[in-house]
Formats: structure tokens, sequence, C-alpha cells
């Protein structure tokens, strides 16, 4: 509404000026105009310093995105601008935005037996489009989602609380295969991040296109997808497995030295498919509406 509930000196002040009307009503008459003014005035000012339209922060999210990503593509990329403007809406999302908090039992540590396999994984759907996808990933303790990459794609990833390491890689441009579903990787990060911290962004072919998410604490990452996986496209999630370069070495390798070796490794696609060993589920999302 844009008013205020007045501190109680204010209210006493009210009252005592109103008492004093029977015996000067010409002042108060005055003063009550005058206060009438001042009021009208703060309320004007409260209503224009009050959040544009009232937009919540993931309807903000929302509309940035069928900006940023209104006419992308596979391999497209948003202009540096449009990166900027998404990368400043996602860093200063929080839990509350999207009606999360770690007490929720999405992030409850796996107990008894069920602490011998791997915790399972919640995802919230909140949006998708040919454009772009929204979603969150909401992570136990120890949860995993293992290595897999983002064809033609752009992504950003927001922590929204608790700390996760994530190990990330990019193909080595022009580097023979080791053999048809083996190919070298350059190492980008492998670090450890705790929230609050600024989203992380990978590129189609820069970034780190390949990431492994692990979960340190209970986490719940924001990731925006642009465009997103579409199968019938050619835009599948393919997971991989991780090797030393010495673990598959030959005499053909590419780097000799130990000192090139360094933060480079084979990356071998699966036989098997993760997501049918790796327990990830679906909930429904209840947090503020993100679309008409």
């Amino acid at each position: 509404m844009g008013f205020e509930m007045k501190p109680e000196k204010e209210v006493l002040e009210l009252i005592s000026s109103k008492n004093q009307c029977k015996s000067n009503p010409n002042s108060v008459k005055k003063k009550n105009k005058n206060k009438n003014k001042k009021m009208m005035m703060t309320w004007r000012r409260k209503k224009i310093d009050s959040p544009a339209d009232g937009i919540t922060a993931v309807r903000r999210l929302f509309n940035t995105c069928k900006e940023v990503f209104s006419n992308g593509g596979p391999g497209v990329i948003p202009s540096e601008d449009k990166i900027q403007q998404l990368r400043e809406i996602l860093d200063d999302m929080k839990p509350e935005d999207v009606g999360l908090t770690p007490t929720m039992p999405y992030f409850r540590p796996n107990s008894g037996v069920e602490a011998r396999s791997s915790p399972p994984i919640t995802y919230l759907h909140l949006h998708q489009c040919d454009q772009f996808s929204i979603g969150i990933f909401c992570l136990p303790p120890s949860g995993v989602i293992p290595l897999h990459n983002h064809p033609g794609m752009t992504v950003f990833s927001k922590l929204l609380f608790g700390t996760m390491h994530i190990k990330s890689y990019d193909w080595v441009v022009d580097a023979p295969m080791r053999d048809s579903k083996t190919r070298l990787a350059k190492l980008k990060v492998d670090s450890t991040f705790t929230a609050p911290c600024n989203a992380s962004i990978l590129y189609p072919e820069d970034g780190g296109n390949m990431h492994r998410f692990t979960a340190i604490t209970a986490c719940a990452v924001l990731d925006v997808l642009g465009p997103p996986y579409c199968n019938p496209e050619g835009r599948h999630c393919t997971y991989f497995l991780e090797f030393p370069l010495d673990k598959l070495s030959s005499e053909d390798d590419v780097l000799s030295s130990e000192e090139e070796k360094e933060g480079y490794a084979w990356l071998q696609e699966r036989d098997d498919n993760p997501e049918d060993h790796t327990n990830v589920v679906g909930a429904l999302y209840r947090g503020p509406k993100v679309e008409d």
C-alpha cells in the first residue's frame, strides 16, 4: 500500500494535537492541513521508492531470460551486455526468492541403510521453452551430479546456498581423439564454492562445458540453459568417465612432458547411463509464480 505504521511517539503527538483542537480550532485546522500535506508527500515518496510494478525476483529472472535468449539457438552466445544483464539478476537471487530453505526435506542427508547409496537429488522445474529453461537442483550432503556436457549451450549456474565442489573441463580443440569415444580435455575449474557467490557461466566451447557437481553440504543450484537439452535436435546430455593422461597413454600422445600434461585428462563417453544409477527425482516447484 505504501503506508507505514507510525512510531508510538508520533501517535501520542497526534492524540495531543487532537486534544488541543477544543481550545484553538483555527490553529489546529492549520496544523492538520500541514500534517495532511506532509503525510501525502510521504506516501508519494514511498510509492516511488517501491520496486517497479512489484515484480518478484523470479519473475524478473524469467523476463530477463526471454530478452537475453530471444534470438538464441544452438551455439549462439548472447552478447556481452546481455550476459552481464542476466548475471546481475542471478547474482542477486536468494533462496527465499524461489521459496527454498535448507530445512526442506530435499536437503536431508541419507541415514541408516540409505547412507551407503548416493542420496537422491531433487529437480524443481520452473520453465522450459525452445529458447531456454530454468530449474533448480536440490542436493543433500554428498549428492553428486556426474560429469556431463552441454552441447551448443550457454549455461548460468547460481549456488543459492551451501558448499559445493565443481570440476569442469573444455575440449582441446584440434587434438586427435584417443578413440571414437575418448577425447582430450583441459581442466577449467577444480574448486569449492560457498554461497553467497556470483553465478558461473559456461559456453558451447569454453568456460568448462563439461562439469561435475559434488555437494559438500546441502546445496541448491539455480540453472538457466540456453537453449535447453533437446534429443530430436541432437542436444542430448552425454556423461563421461575421467582418466589421467598416463592411464590411457600411448606413443602418439600429443602431450609429452609432465608439465604439458598438468591439467589435462581423457574424457570417455560412458556406455552406461548414470541417470540409471543417479537418483534424480522431480518435484513440484512451489515458489513464487514464474509466469502468468
